[in-house]
């Protein structure tokens, strides 16, 4: 039963998409479904892996340790959440993607670790495009000098942004938030001059508008799987 209410959350959301890359002239291709799954159990990341989201994003690295073993289906792992720099050595390997690189001291252990290891670690940087105080990441006025530096960096692939739409009900609001992540990947690229392949923003209230404004990725939890079990984390919805 609850594959076929993932299903159907997945066929809705996919039209919503569809709908907001029509209106933009892009293509949908484009953007990639992060399914979140804190709190739920590794029957749920089957059931949603089964469903067609290849893409399972976690924000805890314990929870994440915990539940991987007991996935049977192959997915591909996102970190998604805060990652603390003594949880490091754990991350390391262990993700396809880590999205929320938000200070310069964590990218450069993520670095060290993944050369003693021989692994390069993709990452995007999280920016609180917001403002809001409960919110992690560089500022927009300092991200450009931390991309460089971590551009630089020799155990790292830096793809990207990240950013967590402002809490409100004001859609204008929210879309001025993911514009200006959009434009500072720009200003970014120009200053690599190398291009920077994903926007990480957008979840389950605010999707669409991220996806107008440019999102290659979106992390969805309620829309897909329903109320998270327990009080869900900052940073998912």
């Amino acid at each position: 039963m609850m594959r076929d209410t993932i299903e159907a959350n997945l066929c809705r959301v996919r039209e919503r998409i569809e709908e907001a890359c029509r209106r933009v002239g892009r293509p949908n291709s484009d953007v990639i479904i992060v399914g979140v799954t804190k709190t739920f159990g590794p029957e749920i990341v089957n059931a949603l892996v089964d469903a067609g989201v290849e893409h399972i994003g976690e924000n805890r690295i314990q929870e994440f340790i915990e539940k991987k073993p007991r996935v049977t289906r192959p997915c591909r792992w996102h970190l998604v959440g805060t990652l603390q720099r003594n949880k490091a050595t754990k991350a390391v390997g262990q993700f396809e993607l880590i999205h929320s690189v938000d200070r310069l001291t964590l990218a450069e252990t993520l670095s060290r670790l993944g050369e003693e290891r021989g692994i390069t670690t993709r990452i995007l940087l999280e920016v609180n495009t917001s403002g809001e105080s409960t919110k992690h990441g560089f500022t927009p006025d300092d991200v450009a000098e931390a991309a460089a530096k971590v551009a630089a960096l020799p155990g790292l692939s830096f793809e990207g942004l990240m950013t967590v739409g402002p809490l409100t009900g004001d859609p204008a609001v929210v879309r001025r938030s993911f514009e200006r992540l959009r434009t500072l990947r720009d200003r970014i690229e120009t200053g690599l001059g190398r291009s920077l392949a994903h926007l990480s923003m957008g979840m389950s209230d605010d999707f669409d508008i991220a996806v107008e404004e440019g999102a290659t990725m979106v992390r969805l939890g309620r829309v897909l799987l329903g109320e998270h079990r327990g009080a869900p984390p900052a940073g998912v919805r």
